[in-house]
């Protein structure tokens, strides 16, 4: 089965997000740290990503018509857009709790006022999660992470080229791990990302699955070296915004990716021609 390992990854992010939800009380220098300490990682890890590739040429390129396709296509505000949305309905759901809440201590107002007990019109919202803004940079921030890197790009090929899901369970392990760490830092919104994490490896297996027959061996090896290379530059990008550095629109740069599988082609068949 093409989906299993992107089943199985989908699933640990979900699982270690509800755990770092559990961890929400972590301080916020520990919180400060730990983020430095995984940008850092990100950066190292990007750069050895990117230098798998010799080409460099070919990743300016794609970065530069990617940017462009990107911006046009307002890929980032799309995204965030989406958090927004999502956003709202936890709101809502909040709201909803609340009143309900509420109700509840309404109906015994008889009973707690004999008791000299705080009535339902003392019963305020002021503990309200003040989590405006967080739940849509979890989600993006999180989405970027998990969607562009070699281990999803290599691993959703190979469950869809050979059926095998080794890489896609390792990944699984290590997302599910930071999905603790960024829940408890950045909110719920990292428990979303499980979607498009679980659309995206999934469209790239199955696409996999049925052009495996039509592309050279080599060819396809040479596509996976200039995706990760320019995923490795994007991942690098994520690292120096949660280092706060400079704020990079990442999401505008992701059809790069995409791109970098085009061009190997193109550039094959310009080279021969």
């Amino acid at each position: 089965m093409a989906l299993w390992g992107t089943i199985i990854n989908a699933a640990a992010i979900l699982v270690g997000g509800l755990l770092g939800l559990m961890l929400n009380r972590m301080s916020e220098g520990i919180r400060s740290t730990v983020m430095q300490g995984i940008g850092l990682a990100l950066v190292v890890l990007g750069l050895s990503m990117t230098l798998k590739s010799t080409n460099f040429l070919l990743i300016v390129g794609c970065l530069v018509l990617g940017g462009v396709l990107g911006e046009l296509l307002r890929v980032e505000r799309n995204l965030e857009a989406l958090g927004r949305q999502l956003e709202r309905g936890v709101h809502t759901l909040t709201r909803l709790a609340n009143r309900r809440s509420i109700n509840n201590a309404a109906s015994d107002k008889s009973r707690t006022s004999a008791e000299g007990m705080p009535t339902a019109a003392d019963v305020k919202m002021h503990d309200e999660p003040q989590v405006q803004g967080k739940i849509a940079v979890g989600f993006v921030n999180t989405t970027l992470i998990y969607c562009v890197g070699a281990m999803a790009i290599l691993g959703s090929l190979d469950s869809g080229l050979r059926g095998q899901h080794d890489i896609l369970y390792t990944k699984a392990m290590l997302d599910g791990f930071l999905a603790i760490i960024f829940a408890s830092t950045m909110g719920v919104g990292v428990l979303f990302s499980a979607i498009p994490v679980f659309l995206y490896q999934g469209a790239m297996a199955l696409t996999a699955s049925g052009i495996a027959s039509f592309v050279d061996k080599a060819m396809l090896d040479e596509i996976i070296v200039q995706m990760t290379a320019v995923g490795g530059v994007l991942i690098m990008g994520i690292g120096i915004n949660l280092l706060e550095l400079r704020k990079i629109n990442v999401a505008n740069l992701l059809p790069s990716v995409l791109i970098a599988a085009f061009a190997v082609p193109l550039v094959h068949w310009i080279s021969n021609w």
